[in-house]
């Protein structure tokens, strides 16, 4: 049975994108990112599709591709169009699927839905956190948004150096699994993504 993996972060700039490849490489999974804003002509489906080495992996259009990089519901605002999740169709594939969420989990798609509102229930939702001065809290608030919504956080990929005193206690607190950990790269290019793509795999199909 084919899988859905919805990738999403404590905050914007944690490594969201980089990680999405390293997932949809391990899995050899199509790619979707259902709202762009901003940087259309580089946006994160670029960015993936240029790190993903295998030929399995086939990338879908953006269900939304706003022009202003601002939070969508602003952007959406500023372009004339309604974001909906009731219109956003997911891709139709005989694959296993990632979903490319943007910024956080509460960050507004309109007025009265979130990125929360595009998860599925049977989605794996994997949650990127980096270590910053409050990104406990962040992390423990983000589980606990999913879990508000009856929905379970599949596991946590930390980005950066480790801090163990933090992860030791969101591990004890969450009782969320930690697939794995991106270190800080001097540039991340398809051979970089591939070695972290075979070192989470075994993880990612538990």
């Amino acid at each position: 049975m084919k899988q859905s993996y919805f990738i999403t972060g404590i905050d914007t700039e944690v490594g969201k994108t980089m990680i999405s490849a390293i997932v949809t490489e391990a899995l050899e999974a199509d790619y979707w990112k259902p709202i762009q804003a901003g940087d259309l002509d580089n946006s994160d489906t670029h960015k993936v599709e240029r790190l993903i080495s295998n030929k399995k992996t086939k990338f879908h259009k953006n269900a939304f591709a706003l022009k202003t990089p601002m939070s969508p519901h602003a952007a959406a605002e500023i372009d004339g169009v309604v974001v909906s999740s009731k219109t956003m169709i997911r891709p139709e594939t005989d694959n296993d699927l990632v979903v490319e969420g943007a910024g956080g989990l509460l960050v507004p798609i309109s007025d009265s839905e979130t990125i929360a509102d595009l998860i599925q229930p049977e989605d794996k939702v994997i949650l990127v956190s980096r270590h910053y001065l409050g990104s406990i809290n962040h992390t423990l608030l983000s589980i606990e948004a999913l879990r508000s919504r009856g929905l379970d956080c599949f596991g946590i990929i930390y980005s950066g150096n480790e801090t163990k005193t933090t992860e030791d206690i969101i591990q004890k607190m969450s009782g969320v699994p930690v697939i794995g950990r991106v270190e800080e790269e001097e540039e991340f290019t398809a051979e970089v993504i591939k070695k972290y793509a075979d070192k989470f795999r075994e993880n990612l199909k538990k």
